[in-house]
């Protein structure tokens, strides 16, 4: 459901002008579109599950900005409440397996 996807910088620009913004240590930022958790709560509950599992990756990461973006839905049907123990365990297991290949990527 989350995904990684590396994002191609254009070669012959000085590394100044790559940077957005100045980043002194690991920025986490969380993307999860109505499309794919219809419900607020969800939504909200997705977020802190990415923020909370990133943060014991932190020291893995370099000082760098990073995107998690959710990719596929999380039904209803399947995941009734979003408070639900069976959506966190979920997106905990898929953050950290995600957490797991960046920072084993090259």
């Amino acid at each position: 459901m989350l995904e990684t996807q590396a994002v191609p910088i254009r070669p012959g620009k000085p590394a100044a002008a790559r940077a957005l913004f100045s980043v002194a240590e690991m920025w986490l930022g969380a993307m999860v579109p109505k499309r794919w958790a219809k419900r607020a709560a969800t939504r909200n509950a997705i977020k802190r599950q990415i923020y909370t599992v990133s943060a014991d990756f932190e020291q893995q990461f370099p000082h760098a900005a990073f995107v998690v973006r959710l990719r596929r839905g999380f039904p209803r049907t399947e995941f009734i409440s979003a408070s639900s123990e069976q959506l966190k365990l979920s997106v905990r297991l898929e953050v950290q397996a995600l957490m797991l290949a960046g920072a084993t990527a090259p």
